[in-house]
């Protein structure tokens, strides 16, 4: 069964511009190498080929995934957010309570996460914790170094 990935209208572009990219330029190039290799003679010990092949072959399965993934996108319409809860594509600070250091994520899907950009991904230990939460309610998030806890002081929109 396939699984339904929600996007920004900007991360389903960036999606869409790779699979493009492999599809008009990697793809091309792997078959170019592959013609090279075969012109250069026997093929059964020719491991230039059988190098290009195998790429080939690993090209063509990251192509399928990634029209795979595409396909099954959908786009969030981030006016129509519900901000009384943290969901996908909500903004929320949060303060750790053990330091009282406050920080702001945005909970994007995987392939859009971005810890320097403040997006993290909503499969992650603290999305996966944050999500579903109100303002006031704290989260105990289990991280590989033990427990944080944080507490939601605001949701917003993108």
């Amino acid at each position: 069964m396939s699984k339904v990935s929600y996007y920004t209208e900007e991360g389903l572009k960036k999606l869409r511009d790779e699979l493009n990219h492999l599809k008009d330029v990697e793809r091309p190039a792997a078959s170019q190498a592959i013609a090279e290799a075969r012109d250069k003679g026997d093929l059964s010990e020719n491991a230039e080929y059988d190098a290009a092949k195998e790429a080939q072959g690993l090209l063509e399965m990251k192509i399928s995934k990634l029209e795979e993934v595409v396909s099954n996108a959908r786009v969030i319409d981030e006016s129509q957010l519900d901000t009384s809860k943290v969901l996908i594509h909500s903004s929320v600070k949060i303060k750790n309570t053990t330091n009282g250091m406050e920080v702001k994520y945005k909970l994007v899907a995987q392939s859009e996460a971005d810890l320097k950009s403040g997006k993290i991904s909503v499969d992650s230990p603290i999305g996966k914790g944050l999500l579903g939460k109100k303002v006031g309610d704290t989260a105990d998030i289990q991280v590989p170094n033990g427990t944080m806890t944080f507490e939601i002081l605001e949701i917003s929109r993108g």
